[in-house]
């Protein structure tokens, strides 16, 4: 009688363990499922982010590149304001979204390409109304804004290294 209900008791308690083990299992690989799937969003987000940020980024460099030739070969008009203020307010916005996105050593050259931007629009700007700072010429503002585009490149090498596009030895990305 104690054999047999030794035996019962070690039937239903190996179904127990079996079933408390499978489900451990089973609440891991759904852990894993999900950590996998957050990484897979959270790099989504990320690449949205960057391509919008370089995009914006680029916009707002031809929109200041436009500007100047504009104001070299004739009077300032008020479709070249706005184009210039929309790929402004373009890039602030992206700028500020990557802020909350971005790994800090992309956010490093995020930040050397806005302060960039905004240093060449404020000159632009200022030549504009004809205030311009000591040394502010149409020439000095050409070379800033061209200027941009080295830092703009040295941006997309950062990002793409973090969305795993690019290694850290990949001397290509730099070259492009």
């Amino acid at each position: 009688m104690i054999i047999a209900v030794a035996g019962v008791a070690g039937t239903l308690g190996g179904s127990l363990l079996t079933q408390r083990a499978s489900e451990r299992a089973k609440r891991r690989e759904i852990e894993l499922v999900r950590d996998q799937e957050e990484v897979r969003e959270n790099l989504l987000l990320r690449r949205t982010c960057y391509v919008e940020l370089n995009r914006d980024a680029r916009q707002f460099t031809t929109a200041l590149s436009h500007f100047l030739h504009a104001m070299q070969e004739r009077r300032i008009e008020e479709p070249d304001r706005a184009e210039l203020d929309e790929a402004k307010r373009a890039h602030r916005d992206t700028y500020s979204q990557a802020q909350m996105i971005a790994p800090d050593d992309v956010l490093v050259s995020a930040s050397e390409v806005n302060k960039a931007l905004n240093g060449v629009y404020g000159q632009v700007k200022r030549l504009e109304r004809e205030e311009p700072e000591p040394e502010e010429t149409m020439a000095a503002a050409f070379r800033a804004q061209a200027e941009v585009w080295d830092l703009l490149r040295a941006l997309r090498t950062v990002m793409r290294r973090d969305l795993g596009v690019t290694s850290v030895s990949d001397d290509a990305s730099v070259r492009l």
